[in-house]
């Protein structure tokens, strides 16, 4: 569970408000061995919450592992979808937006 909690904190401490303006998003991460949180993105603000919002515009749902490799550039996210390690639920072109909304320093 510390592991998604540490990711957690990681995006947030990268979140880069200019890539977030115009934006009116909820990324929801469904984490299979740890808590859920979501992400509501709204024009260049980030605010966090643990649990499950009401209406994610894209849900993303993985372990904490995949979560933390995908997000730190170690894992391809795009390898991780396509081998099933990360599925994407909704809008799931908006997944390929967490790049840039949350760079690698």
């Amino acid at each position: 569970m510390a592991d998604a909690n540490a990711v957690i904190e990681m995006l947030k401490s990268r979140f880069n408000p200019d890539a977030a303006k115009g934006m009116n998003d909820v990324f929801q991460f469904n984490i299979t061995d740890s808590d859920d949180y979501y992400m509501v993105v709204k024009d260049g603000t980030l605010d966090v919450g643990e649990g499950e919002h009401d209406d994610p515009s894209v849900t993303l749902s993985t372990d904490s592992d995949t979560l933390k490799g995908v997000m730190k550039g170690e894992v391809d996210g795009m390898q991780a979808f396509m081998t099933g390690r990360l599925k994407a639920t909704g809008n799931i072109m908006l997944a390929t937006k967490l790049t840039s909304l949350f760079p690698n320093k």
